[in-house]
């Protein structure tokens, strides 16, 4: 006779926020542990793209341009994350591991980027013995290219485990639960490194990028540690050709929809994502929002996407076609920059944050959308879960550096002619710059319907493979 649980422990457990993400493949204790990689990766992106961003610009006086295109080295390494995906499904070992060696050598790409990145950072500001000819460039560019792809590795084979580990019913919310400790982990890193780097000194500099590299190695091999179970494989297995990408590739297109498919995600992700860095800028330099208000900006956009989530959740359990669903988003997108543009002449608050909440909302469904149709594509074996993760990470990520790299270089280039009077006194202001972003937003919304159209009459789900119903989470979501 089994003890049943007091109704007050069940009531507790429940009520704690992912308490249902473990399985008996994967206790919670085990995903709590891995879940740690992401916290590495997150700090990672703190100090890539927020931290050295700002201390390269200010503290060492290294022109923005540089710095611009040193952040954008590891986009440069997202196409290659569908390859790493692709050999992580397919790895031969003796032990019969398979996600566990990308994750450790993803784990030391990134230690050593970051290890050597804050003797690359001084070269580059002057502070050397012997005058090198572009040494510091080169040497910061490799950092960053080191780390870059150290992410990119540990994330698409850590995620391939998580996802392998995880049951049908779990998987979708042990991968949300992942998204989360990533968002931690930026979180608690920024504010971290920013208290450590508040008196700024070239020796503290180094202590805290190295300090970071030895958190990243400490953090990973905790969190990989038995994490995959010892499967020996024998000598005719491991000298068994390892499928070629193309073949793996074919694979995943057999149901002639992943190559348009993945074309949408990119133009849909770079309409989304052009304004990244410029809507906090267009509130304060625009509609004169204060510091306080335009932090406020990230929490309208977060309750959009929560409330898209849910919505998405609820038509993909009615059996809605993911991509009339992903339609939607694109309208939704449609409004959220028109508002966001006529909040301007109507010098209207109320209207920029809706628009601001409804980019969220928008692109909220537009990926979850995309996301539940790319991982119900029909397949033939060879394409594997790390290929389509690396296959969605490499467009996704992809997009999103080379939109706001355009988008920023856009409003700059704009608002130089705007303002010194080369486009006519009706637009010799700053706001100029920024409207044709958002209008270079609002049309590639329209070229992402154009290429959604003859996807919404394919067949995309199969009872086979599809979610449970009401389910759908982060699954197997890559960033």
């Amino acid at each position: 006779m089994t003890k049943e649980a007091h109704p007050l422990t069940k009531f507790t457990l429940e009520m704690l926020p992912f308490s249902d993400a473990g399985s008996e493949d994967l206790p919670m204790a085990k995903l709590l542990r891995l879940s740690l990689f992401q916290i590495s990766v997150g700090m990672a992106a703190v100090m890539l793209l927020g931290t050295l961003n700002r201390v390269m610009i200010v503290e060492l006086n290294v022109p923005a341009l540089l710095v611009a295109m040193m952040v954008a080295l590891p986009v440069l390494v997202a196409p290659f994350r569908a390859l790493l995906g692709h050999r992580s499904d397919n790895y031969r070992s003796a032990i019969g591991w398979k996600r566990l060696p990308y994750l450790w050598f993803g784990t030391l790409w990134q230690f050593g980027g970051l290890a050597i990145m804050p003797s690359a950072l001084l070269v580059l500001s002057g502070n050397n013995a012997y005058d090198i000819p572009f040494a510091g460039e080169i040497a910061v560019g490799l950092a960053f290219v080191m780390t870059g792809l150290g992410m990119h590795m540990t994330q698409t084979a850590g995620l391939a485990l998580a996802a392998d580990r995880a049951t049908d019913e779990t998987r979708p919310r042990v991968v949300a639960f992942l998204y989360v400790a990533f968002l931690l982990g930026m979180l608690v890193s920024a504010i971290i490194l920013g208290a450590l780097l508040r008196d700024f000194t070239p020796v503290k500099l180094i202590q805290v990028i190295q300090g970071t590299a030895v958190v990243t190695l400490i953090l990973n091999v905790v969190a990989l540690w038995k994490q995959e179970s010892v499967r020996p494989m024998t000598k005719a297995e491991r000298d068994a050709p390892m499928p070629r990408f193309s073949d793996a590739w074919n694979d995943l297109a057999a149901g002639g929809t992943a190559g348009r498919l993945l074309a949408v995600v990119f133009l849909g992700t770079m309409a989304f994502n052009m304004q990244d860095v410029l809507l906090e800028p267009y509130g304060g330099e625009i509609l004169g929002l204060s510091v306080s208000m335009t932090t406020l900006l990230t929490a309208s956009w977060a309750v959009g996407a929560l409330v898209a989530f849910a919505m998405a959740a609820k038509w993909l359990g009615a059996d809605m076609n993911p991509y009339r669903i992903a339609g939607r988003g694109c309208l939704v997108g449609l409004a959220a920059f028109s508002a966001v543009i006529f909040s301007n002449p109507m010098m209207s608050m109320p209207l920029f944050f809706t628009g601001a909440a409804l980019i969220g909302f928008g692109g909220g469904l537009f990926a979850v959308a995309t996301l539940h149709a790319a991982m119900t594509m029909p397949a033939q074996g060879l394409a594997g879960r790390g290929l389509a993760l690396g296959v969605w990470g490499a467009a996704q990520a992809t997009a999103q550096g080379l939109s706001t790299a355009i988008g920023g270089a856009t409003r700059d280039t704009v608002n130089q002619f705007a303002t010194s009077g080369a486009l006519g006194e009706a637009l010799a202001s700053p706001a100029t710059g920024y409207s044709v972003v958002y209008h270079m937003e609002i049309a590639l919304l329209f070229v992402t319907l154009i290429a959604l159209g003859p996807l919404v009459r394919t067949i995309t789900t199969d009872t086979n493979q599809s979610l449970e119903s009401g389910k759908i989470g982060l699954a197997d979501f890559p960033t």
